[in-house]
């Protein structure tokens, strides 16, 4: 676990017209959002969710709370906050759990906390260091009851490997009634690099079993800028495979993630039986505005329906001096969309705000409204981002709309530029009463579908936005039951 941290800006583009497609919609609770049978209901979040919390780890218990820890600037203690609801969380009063030593175990840095339940206890793994030394381990804390926040914790102790060198970022999980530890640690074969992922499996929660083995070693140059670092690992498993994510090189603006993925029915101590993405999945965006993205951990949104990200970044940059005294990392959260193969889509880091919606055609239920630029629509499958529009409520008109703004491009609005064409605009070119109301929608029922929603133009009563066949979106009067079918979309 290295450091970043996060503040905010903006980066508006310069387009003028953008020939496109587009879509998306609504700041409506997640409980009354429509989707389709095949796939999860949009979610509701505001980022940033908490300022100056880096290495965010959130547990969903059975108890219904949501548990949250995470790095705090000074690295000297372990906070946790409860609440219902994840965004409740931004808000929740926080209470220190455990904190720095005077000497010895502990009295140096304290990094990276995760809450784990494990066989009706609670865990907290969690980095510890040694004042004035550069001696950093992975510990373990146990406690017994019913809230963390309330119970005692225990020391279990250093978590003891095969090697006495650098280790931080313990996670665990459990395939096949086998629970694996998972964690960064220095191969002490490969001295010049700093850090590699180890799994093994545990006889208890703070003991491993057997020999761990190297699963991953920073060998790409995109995992070497600045330190080489594996580091950070997370577990998320969906459709017969163990999908681990982990993070690499420096703490600022190369901080990025990558992807590591096994069969569930593979021999997870076979070094073999894990296939390394070759490109990072989840990087900087100077348009978003959002840098140095990694140590993230998985959720599940409130109504069960929807994999969450939870992660880290900063709002900005350049970083004076070292990243590690930059206090302002911040913890954030998204969606996590599946492809058809079955593998994770990440997409990129969303701007600030509420997090976007994709738009899903009722008539054609793999076809999503789409940003494009140029005057047609490309045949390649589109990035997941352009795919992805922000809801903005009240809309550029007011009176209760909403408008749509692109996320892979935000500050450009979809709006009609005349009859049915649709088109992008930046929002600062949008600066008349009727641009600005034919850059905004009334949301209504879906047309062919009440559970579904349509979106018909401010200015133009009995006219909504249409993604035809071949993925061209027109906004026009609706005259039969095809094209109240195209006016109609599942929010996800």
């Amino acid at each position: 676990m290295q450091f970043s941290w996060n503040r905010k800006a903006r980066v508006t583009s310069v387009l003028s017209v953008l020939t496109l497609l587009f879509g998306v919609l609504l700041a409506a609770p997640v409980a009354a959002q429509a989707t389709s049978p095949n796939s999860s209901p949009a979610v509701s979040y505001v980022n940033t969710l908490a300022n100056q919390r880096a290495d965010p780890h959130i547990f969903k218990h059975t108890d219904g709370w949501y548990y949250f820890t995470a790095t705090v600037p000074a690295f000297d203690r372990i906070i946790l906050r409860r609440a219902q609801s994840i965004q409740a969380l931004g808000d929740a009063a926080e209470t220190t759990i455990w904190r720095r030593k005077s000497s010895g175990v502990g009295s140096g840095q304290v990094w990276a906390p995760e809450i784990h339940f494990i066989d009706g206890k609670w865990y907290i793994y969690v980095a510890l260091g040694v004042a004035n030394e550069w001696r950093i381990r992975a510990f373990v804390l146990e406690a017994s009851g019913a809230n963390p926040l309330t119970s005692t914790w225990v020391e279990k102790g250093l978590i003891k490997t095969n090697w006495d060198t650098f280790s931080l970022d313990a996670t665990t999980f459990t395939v096949n009634s086998t629970r694996y530890l998972v964690w960064a640690q220095q191969d002490p074969s490969r001295s010049d690099e700093n850090s590699s992922l180890f799994i093994a499996p545990l006889q208890n929660p703070w003991t491993i079993r057997g020999t761990a083995v190297a699963i991953s070693h920073p060998d790409l140059a995109w995992e070497r800028i600045g330190y080489k670092v594996n580091e950070g690992p997370s577990v998320i498993q969906r459709n017969g495979k163990i999908f681990m994510t982990y993070s690499a090189s420096a703490t600022d603006h190369n901080y990025c993630m990558g992807l590591l993925t096994a069969s569930a029915t593979a021999n997870l101590m076979n070094p073999a039986s894990w296939t390394k993405s070759r490109t990072p999945i989840f990087v900087s965006n100077a348009n978003t505005n959002q840098w140095g993205p990694g140590h993230n951990s998985f959720t599940m949104s409130e109504d069960g329906k929807s994999d969450l990200m939870v992660y880290h970044d900063r709002g900005y940059k350049e970083i004076n001096g070292d990243p590690l005294n930059d206090p302002n990392r911040r913890t954030r959260v998204q969606k996590v969309y599946w492809k058809p193969d079955g593998t994770p889509d990440f997409g990129i880091p969303v701007p600030d705000g509420n997090t976007p919606v994709r738009l899903r055609s009722f008539a054609n239920s793999g076809l999503f409204v789409r940003y494009y630029t140029g005057n047609s629509v490309p045949s390649s499958a589109p990035a997941l981002a352009d795919t992805q529009f922000r809801i903005v409520s009240p809309g550029l008109s007011g009176n209760g709309t909403i408008s749509l703004e692109s996320t892979s491009n935000p500050g450009i609005y979809l709006w009609r530029l005349n009859g049915s064409q649709v088109q992008f605009e930046a929002g600062r070119n949008l600066n008349t009463a009727a641009s600005k109301a034919a850059a905004s929608f009334n949301r209504r029922p879906g047309l062919a579908d009440g559970s579904g929603v349509s979106l018909e133009a401010s200015d133009a009563s009995g006219q909504y936005l249409r993604l035809q066949g071949g993925g061209n979106v027109v906004i026009s009067a609706v005259s039969n039951a095809a094209e109240q079918g195209q006016a109609t979309f599942y929010l996800e």
